[in-house]
């Protein structure tokens, strides 16, 4: 496996992967990174919570069930300071699939785990998550369907559109458990949840008095209004179905909505720009979700010509070089957006999807001289604004 050394360009874009001479991207050819199972007697693992008074708000998960979240208590320094996690877990896309999504646990809290594993930028140890080890920590379950956005119902159905509802319901139980004193306060999601944070990011902020530094990121949920290999618009139709199935359109922002297609809404590069919170932007440029279900999906490879390339990344050079046109899409999307001060962008080189809960690329504990740093190094830098280091 290649290693990257980062820097930041002039326009905030820190970048984890070599641009050849000839203008394609030189790509890592490694697996998706493995995530801790919570078998590990190490790792730590935290409780289920479930908010029954948040019932009576109307804020539910698709089958009515009341939404919950993990809370691991911080301590020391970390006392009043706080990270928010909003799971992901893709999207149900029309009232079928929403029908049958309530019989899992991303639709009801009498299926969800009763613990979840706390690794990466979750982790309470200090060697593997130094800036933020201490610190009060959530992870709040996602059960809506549609990344915390909607605010509807389909009473024929029996099934409740209500993730922007169980957002803020659950802020409102943190805030009553100490959030309220934050000093310190970071929005975080991965993949689906990474876009519920680009979404909710300043309602997130609104939460809190001037006095709290707030700031969101955003981990594998940049997912990008792309072509796909048979020169469609896959994930288009994809968030089409979401949107209109949860009525979105009623609760994407404005000023996004008053212009073009609510469908296109739902796409960060068309909202990014937006947003007044400061924002962190941290995916793959080749993104292990987006190649299999946005890029190159069955319906758009009936041949299944690019099965090996979207599942083990093992692509003809034909297949990178399409993949290398991506990546430069992807960062000339950010280009505005990472000229904005408050804001920063990473893309990493590798095949992966969500990496900030993934200890070896969180925090790997190899970042001396010549080699690859953790994303938690850079992601420190840009929280408690101290200069990056190269």
């Amino acid at each position: 496996m290649k290693t990257f050394l980062w820097g930041w360009s002039l326009a905030g874009v820190l970048i984890l992967f070599n641009i050849l001479a000839n203008g394609e991207t030189g790509f890592d050819e490694i697996g998706m990174l493995n995530d801790f199972n919570g078998t590990n007697a190490n790792v730590l693992m935290v409780g289920l919570t479930l908010v029954q008074a948040d019932a009576a708000k109307g804020a539910v998960c698709l089958d009515g069930s009341v939404p919950g979240y993990h809370l691991y208590r911080g301590y020391g320094s970390g006392a009043n300071n706080w990270i928010i996690q909003l799971q992901g877990g893709a999207w149900c896309t029309s009232i079928k699939d929403c029908q049958n999504r309530k019989h899992s646990g991303y639709g009801s809290s009498t299926l969800m785990e009763k613990e979840l594993a706390f690794t990466g930028l979750l982790s309470n140890k200090a060697a593997e998550n130094p800036d933020f080890y201490n610190w009060n920590k959530v992870k709040v379950r996602y059960c809506d369907g549609a990344s915390f956005g909607g605010d509807s119902e389909n009473k024929a159905a029996q099934l409740q559109f209500r993730g922007k509802r169980i957002f803020l319901a659950v802020m409102e139980d943190l805030m009553a458990k100490g959030m309220r004193q934050a000093k310190q306060a970071l929005l975080n999601g991965c993949s689906a949840g990474g876009l519920a944070a680009i979404l909710r990011c300043d309602d997130f902020n609104d939460l809190f008095p001037p006095t709290t530094k707030v700031k969101c990121m955003s981990d594998a949920g940049f997912f990008l209004d792309a072509v796909d290999v048979a020169g469609g618009h896959s994930i288009r139709r994809m968030y089409s179905g979401v949107v209109n199935t949860q009525g979105l359109q009623n609760t994407l922002p404005r000023t996004c909505t008053s212009h073009i297609n609510p469908s296109l809404c739902f796409f960060p590069q068309y909202i990014i720009n937006q947003v007044k919170t400061p924002l962190f932007i941290l995916n793959s440029g080749v993104d292990a979700w987006q190649i299999g279900n946005s890029l190159a999906p069955p319906s758009a490879d009936p041949s299944g010509s690019w099965h090996n390339c979207s599942f083990s990344f093992r692509c003809t050079p034909s297949q990178k070089k399409f993949l290398a046109g991506f990546t430069i899409s992807m960062l000339n999307a950010l280009k505005t957006f990472a000229t904005f001060s408050k804001n920063r962008v990473l893309i990493t080189s590798g095949w992966a999807h969500c990496q900030a809960e993934r200890q070896v690329a969180w925090f790997p504990g190899n970042s001396g001289p010549g080699k690859a740093k953790g994303i938690a190094v850079a992601v420190g830098d840009w929280y408690f604004e101290r200069k990056a280091r190269s």
